[in-house]
């Protein structure tokens, strides 16, 4: 993730705080000044970092801290109290119109940012809300931005709105409204075109539309990788042509994510979503709490729990878990296990939002169990007969020959998977409350396969 250096040594300071049974005035200091510099490192802008460093420590050198029970977790609480302030303390939702009311939403930002992808990851969003979107194709300079939209919203299910490219954007805004008053949509999405930089016919011709179409929400996608460009970005659009709020992507990517942190404090407006991958459904709703608590490497199993659900089999779950609890689960359950780990953007992802797995230690997981060899153990499971998936069949040598070769792997290979898989069972039965009840169980658990502690 983005943060993933940042939450790396704030953890450190944090751990040092930890170690030290009171604090000093000069300690506090000390500590705070490491995380300027961690902040500035993530490319948090100068001023917002200075004022956040400010009031840490007016609240951090109080007496009920320095004197209280744990002040280095009070000063740690602060932290994370002021970062949730700077990002916004609330969740912000795109403003939407009651009933059969049309909200229209204008989309705007450069060229490269993954707006077109983004206008159709929210189209998607609209629809799980029960609303009926509409997907205009307002882009008339860019090649193929109508046909990328019409493939995306194809994707999404919604439909989209094109007069092709030899038309006005403002006219196409106009008529694919009249279009979704007959048939009865109540969301219209302009996907805008953008520039590689900002210019004056960009902003013109947005300023067009809002003058000429009632535009509810105009939402800037921009993206987290270009860091404090990011942020200017948002204040120049603000100041042309008024923004509600804005989309960051690309927060998944090697990024310092310093955009993440800086834009509210900076324009004042809210980020609504954050893009966390390229498919579609790679889209999350932006909590500042929930993102203050992964960058101090604290986790965010809400929001975990959440894309588990939402590929959630309550029956399937429950059968899995009881063969969990009796240690019977087999290489299919295994094969499951691991597609809904990709359903959850993979190993990575599933890591980042696990209390205490920033950093190094989430690293060292990932580096043992990379895409590569999550994909090597798919294919020695797929060159198994489903008699030898289940268990019923017992796999003896001339069998692991004919599975490795399957595979394109080594004997070795499946030895090693078999053995790991054996000594999970095992742990499994000396373990029957490992799995969880409640919300971790909707989760499958979390389980270690051996020393492959693969995420169950």
């Amino acid at each position: 993730m983005a943060f993933d250096s940042l939450s790396e040594k704030l953890q450190n300071v944090f751990k040092n705080l930890r170690r030290k049974g009171r604090l000093t005035e000069e300690d506090v200091k000390a500590a705070l000044k490491e995380v300027k510099m961690a902040l500035l490192e993530a490319d948090v802008n100068f001023k917002v970092v200075k004022n956040f460093v400010k009031s840490v420590q007016e609240r951090a050198i109080g007496a009920d801290v320095m004197n209280g029970l744990n002040p280095g977790q009070m000063v740690i609480k602060i932290v994370n109290e002021e970062m949730v302030k700077l990002m916004g303390s609330e969740t912000t939702e795109i403003a939407l119109k009651p009933g059969i009311a049309i909200t229209v939403i204008m989309m705007v930002g450069l060229q490269g940012a993954g707006k077109t992808t983004t206008t159709a990851k929210i189209a998607g969003k609209m629809l799980q809300k029960g609303k009926k979107p509409l997907l205009a194709a307002c882009d008339v300079y860019r090649p193929a931005a109508i046909q990328q939209l019409q493939v995306n919203g194809e994707k999404v299910g919604v439909e989209v709105f094109s007069m092709g490219d030899s038309h006005k954007p403002v006219n196409i805004a106009k008529a694919a409204i009249e279009h979704a008053q007959k048939n009865n949509k109540n969301v219209v999405i302009l996907d805008t075109a953008g520039r590689l930089h900002v210019d004056e016919d960009m902003m013109n011709e947005l300023i067009e539309i809002k003058e000429n179409v009632d535009v509810s929400q105009t939402i800037l996608v921009v993206d987290s990788m270009t860091g404090q460009d990011a942020v200017n970005v948002a204040g120049t659009f603000d100041e042309k042509i008024g923004i509600d709020g804005v989309v960051l992507t690309k927060l998944d990517g090697d990024t310092r994510g310093g955009a993440a942190l800086s834009i509210r404090a900076v324009t004042g407006k809210p980020i609504f979503y954050v893009g966390m991958g390229e498919k579609l459904s790679d889209l999350e709703q932006f909590y500042p709490d929930r993102m203050a608590s992964r960058i101090l490497g604290m986790g965010d199993v809400l929001t975990l729990i959440e894309k588990a659900q939402e590929d959630f089999d309550a029956e399937k779950a429950a059968d899995m878990e009881k063969r969990f609890r009796k240690a019977e689960f087999s290489f299919d359950d295994y094969l499951d296990a691991m597609s809904q780990m990709k359903k959850m953007g993979g190993l990575a992802s599933v890591l980042g939002m696990m209390p205490g797995m920033g950093g190094a230690q989430m690293k060292q997981m990932e580096d043992a169990m990379d895409d590569k060899k999550m994909a090597r153990i798919e294919a020695i499971i797929y060159s198994m007969t489903p008699g030898e998936r289940s268990g019923q069949d017992a796999i003896n040598p001339s069998r692991k020959i004919r599975i490795a070769k399957g595979a394109g792997v080594q004997v070795a290979d499946v030895n090693r998977l078999i053995k790991q898989f054996e000594q999970a069972r095992k742990m499994m039965k000396q373990m029957p409350g490992m799995m969880g009840k409640g919300k971790r169980g909707k989760l499958g658990g979390f389980g270690g396969l051996g020393g492959m502690k693969f995420p169950f």
